[in-house]
């Protein structure tokens, strides 16, 4: 390759990436600067900047970007409504643009020439990556090791680095390949390769196993002003500390797992197992909301374009023309979705518990059983002989057939 040879990695501390820094160097002959992205790792981040220099990067950076991944990457998500295959809520899939907009910043201010992600070539992060690099900068050059190296498998990469006397957080006795931000904790591969296989309840790492959590139900209130979250409990939070607090509660009530077997866009299926506390309660309440202040055109459209949604979020596609055009429906969807929900929260099960809002769409005096001024129960007769005409217009006409 020719040009200033320097490559920016996205660089996790994981295996992929940690072996990947001496294979650019021996393979490419490149000045590696690695880039960790901060969406929430936590503790993982702890002396990865040490570690990227042992591994033989000459430069590191870590971006903090973890409110600029609340505000402008989950919650669009979350008012969206967006859920991929009914149970995923893309905790890794719309974490890898605003990853890759950052690597495009440095590469550019670094003068690089290309960057090197450590996707393999079955998943779907390589496609959300290099959509993204394209997106931003289609000069730059993108590597994929996983689709030229030598290795076979993680058993390979472990050996490797071990060869080199690099430390990873992996052994072949847990081989699983992990992905957590402030969203959720994502769990795939070894024992988990079997949907067979119910995961051990030593797996969580961020919920109490349900049939751990305590005996008696917790109550939470959440409250929204126009579809963003902005309290718990009474309690006003800024989004990322609000995202932490709801972690707590619902991770210490079990909520939050999602064991799915789901369709990769590169088209195989694959399975893994998702911690998302925060997030499985506030698309609970958001959606409770939603029925309380949307009417029944808007809500039944908004369901498609959540699904539609999902499947941009997914596939990589979040810089593009459409994702912001449903945005834009979004926005107007959202106007009068402000009030406060309440949830009962026990041993992995969250049930609403209670729901209001000064937009609410609900009238008990239209709604009621017992005896109101507002309804006239004569008109239901009208309606229904209109409504049913279609029905009544082919029943005759099938009955004179028969004559």
């Amino acid at each position: 390759m020719k040009g200033n040879k320097k490559v920016v990695l996205a660089y996790s501390g994981g295996l992929d990436t940690s072996v990947i820094i001496p294979w650019l160097k021996e393979k490419y002959g490149y000045e590696v600067i690695a880039v960790c992205v901060n969406v929430g790792q936590g503790d993982e981040l702890e002396g990865i900047e040490d570690k990227a220099l042992k591994s033989g990067a000459s430069k590191v950076y870590v971006e903090d970007v973890v409110e600029e991944f609340v505000t402008d990457y989950i919650f669009p998500t979350l008012r969206a409504g967006a859920i991929y295959e009914g149970k995923y809520l893309l905790g890794t899939s719309f974490a890898r643009p605003l990853i890759a907009k950052k690597l495009v910043d440095i590469a550019l201010a670094e003068g690089a020439e290309a960057i090197c992600h450590g996707a393999t070539g079955k998943g779907n992060d390589q496609v959300r990556f290099e959509l993204a690099i394209k997106a931003l900068a289609p000069e730059l050059k993108v590597i994929a090791p996983w689709r030229e190296w030598e290795f076979k498998s993680r058993e390979d990469e472990i050996e490797y680095a071990q060869e080199k006397g690099i430390p990873v957080p992996v052994t072949k006795e847990k081989p699983y390949s992990m992905d957590r931000n402030l969203w959720h904790l994502s769990h795939e591969g070894g024992d988990l390769e079997d949907p067979w296989n119910e995961p051990k309840d030593d797996l969580y790492m961020i919920i109490v196993p349900p049939t751990q959590a305590p005996d008696e139900p917790e109550y939470v209130e959440i409250d929204f002003k126009e579809g963003i979250p902005y309290k718990v409990n009474g309690v006003e939070y800024g989004p990322v500390e609000l995202i932490r607090v709801l972690n707590e509660i619902a991770g210490r009530n079990g909520v939050g797992i999602a064991d799915i077997v789901e369709n990769r866009l590169v088209g195989m299926k694959s399975r893994g197992v998702y911690e998302t506390p925060a997030g499985t309660v506030l698309y609970i309440a958001h959606m409770e909301l939603e029925r309380l202040t949307l009417d029944k055109q808007t809500m039944r459209f908004k369901d498609m374009v959540a699904h539609k949604y999902a499947e941009l979020v997914y596939d990589g596609m979040w810089f593009t023309t459409l994702r912001e055009a449903l945005d834009a429906f979004v926005d107007v969807t959202q106007k009068n979705v402000t009030g406060t929900v309440r949830l009962k929260l026990y041993k992995g099960s969250c049930i609403l518990a209670g729901v209001k809002s000064p937009y609410s769409l609900y009238s008990q005096e239209f709604a009621t059983f017992g005896e109101d001024q507002v309804y006239n129960q004569k008109d239901a007769e009208g309606f229904i002989n209109l409504f049913g005409l279609p029905l009544k217009i082919k029943a005759l006409m099938e009955k004179g057939k028969t004559k």
